[in-house]
């Protein structure tokens, strides 16, 4: 049985977030990133090679810092996000754009580079060790055959809140363990309730300390890729008008797979603590629980000797 695995890291975002690669902050005692962990989390649980999606400019300094730690240890490869998997008769229009085309397009650039199941994380969100060895043995059993399944990784909102301000979570409805829907909401703890506001609408409600909420450790077979350049041709004729803004989300292409019974979602539950840097200030809190982490012996003190 082929058990191999990939983690494929959307990074491509990290320079403009933090304004340039070169100045993202170490959080690790021996200046390690959270992107660091994230790696080393995966390999130890079965992965095997880690793909980066990145902007071109930033692969010298990519390569140098983050490549360099991890190379020697997991089969590394790097995917830009640029317009290669644009149909042609969408090339001239886009040309011009600045803004990313989105995280269902980021992962549609990595097609030809992943032959088989794989994860889908954020650079910069910390998800913890235990996330990844429930990723592992759910991709060691997705379904190849259509209809397809997938699956995600649902945090408990209350790991997920900043002390700084709101955060941007998709809360999603579960049905027996299957995903059936996720609202893009901005979440933030006011007196004591947690309160999610979807961005969509201004109608805010309360929600329960363990409400599932995503963070994007998503999972899938290689029969995702077929999907998203279907998908992303419908976006692209449907948004032709004006696509200097609009984005090809994940989350939508997951539900078109759903919706056209191509794949169902699956949602694992983890208890797991997130950590990640949405406010400067959060910066401090990430790096001290990390501390922690080292001195418990979670992690060793040089995540790479």
């Amino acid at each position: 049985m082929n058990n191999d695995k990939t983690l494929l890291i959307m990074a491509a975002g990290m320079g403009s977030r933090f304004g340039g690669l070169k100045q993202i902050e170490p959080m690790g005692p021996n200046g390690e990133f959270i992107i660091d962990y994230s790696i080393y989390d995966a390999k130890k649980a079965g992965f095997n090679k880690v793909v980066f999606i990145i902007k071109e400019e930033n692969y010298d300094v990519f390569k140098e810092t983050i490549g360099a730690r991890v190379e020697p240890y997991m089969k590394t490869e790097y995917v830009f996000q640029n317009n290669d998997f644009v149909p042609e008769e969408y090339l001239d229009v886009l040309k011009d754009r600045v803004k990313p085309l989105g995280t269902g397009y980021a992962i549609l650039c990595a097609k030809n580079n992943i032959n088989e199941p794989f994860a889908v994380i954020n650079a910069d969100d910390f998800y913890g060790t235990e996330s990844y060895e429930t990723a592992s043995k759910i991709l060691d059993n997705l379904k190849v055959v259509e209809p397809y399944e997938y699956a995600m990784v649902g945090y408990e909102v209350k790991n997920t809140l900043t002390e700084n301000g709101s955060v941007k979570r998709g809360l999603c409805k579960v049905e027996d363990s299957k995903l059936k829907e996720i609202t893009e909401c901005s979440i933030e703890r006011v007196d004591g309730k947690i309160i999610a506001s979807p961005l969509a609408t201004e109608e805010s409600f309360e929600i329960d300390e363990d409400a599932i909420v995503s963070m994007n450790l998503l999972l899938f077979t290689p029969s995702l890729f077929p999907h998203l350049e279907k998908e992303f041709k419908k976006f692209l004729d449907k948004n032709k008008e004006d696509l200097s803004k609009v984005e090809f989300f994940i989350p939508d292409a997951m539900f078109a797979a759903i919706k056209q019974n191509y794949a169902s979602v699956l949602v694992e539950r983890t208890s797991a603590k997130w950590y990640g840097v949405t406010y400067k200030e959060d910066a401090d809190i990430v790096k001290s629980s990390i501390k922690q982490l080292v001195l418990d012996k979670k992690y060793p003190n040089n995540l790479w000797k």
